[in-house]
């Protein structure tokens, strides 16, 4: 049985992020505060030699992922680009307004904020709450959402071998979904920009060594 780490980065920080939009498979460059989230990323793991860098295919993770690789002394891998590990896809929501999207989404069931929802119904009713809203029901619900990644961990699966350690940079979201599938989260605060969580991958199960540092950690 093989066993690998992940340490799964969610990029910097976007124009997106900064004025506080929707965005999933929609896409905007990093700040400069994005581009130094990404080198300090780096920088906390330096020391930690990666046998493979993956990012998701959004242009945020993959420069994330470029400005990561020589901070952190691994400038002679190449990102692989993994769309499995996309931002869930919020459809008629994607560059809106994030507290009005979410109010929105959430007010039928009486939480009008993501971390209402998150508290009182679970990160997963939040993507099922987004597709019932959208009025073109094209957002990704649970079930698709979770089709996608999970072909995505069965990919690293196949590809890497025992005791590998693994870059992958991600998104807020999916990085919280995943570690709350396999883990109990205590706290509705999903990830911050530039932040690394670390999961131990085998071939039957995924588990959460922690979630969301910013600090060194090789």
């Amino acid at each position: 049985m093989a066993t690998f780490s992940v340490y799964m980065v969610r990029h910097g920080q976007t124009y997106f992020n900064k004025y506080r939009r929707m965005q999933g498979w929609c896409d905007s460059p990093l700040t400069t505060v994005g581009e130094n989230d990404a080198r300090n990323a780096g920088k906390m793991l330096n020391g930690i030699h990666f046998d493979a860098a993956y990012a998701s295919d959004m242009s945020r993770a993959m420069r994330t992922a470029q400005l990561m690789l020589p901070a952190s002394d691994n400038a002679d891998l190449t990102v692989q680009p993994l769309a499995a590990f996309r931002e869930a896809f919020y459809g008629y929501f994607e560059g809106g307004d994030t507290s009005q999207t979410w109010f929105e989404v959430g007010a039928p069931h009486k939480a009008p904020t993501l971390s209402a929802i998150i508290d009182q119904y679970g990160i997963e009713k939040a993507k099922d709450f987004c597709k019932e809203a959208d009025p073109f029901h094209s957002a990704e619900n649970n079930a698709e959402f979770w089709q996608r990644v999970n072909g995505g961990i069965d990919t690293l699966r196949t590809n890497q071998k025992d005791g590998d350690k693994v870059l992958l940079v991600s998104h807020g979201n999916t990085i919280y979904s995943i570690a709350d599938r396999f883990a109990t989260l205590t706290s509705p605060e999903r990830p911050q920009n530039g932040s690394v969580t670390k999961f131990t991958i085998t071939d039957d199960d995924v588990q959460l060594d922690y979630l969301g540092r910013k600090d060194h950690l090789a």
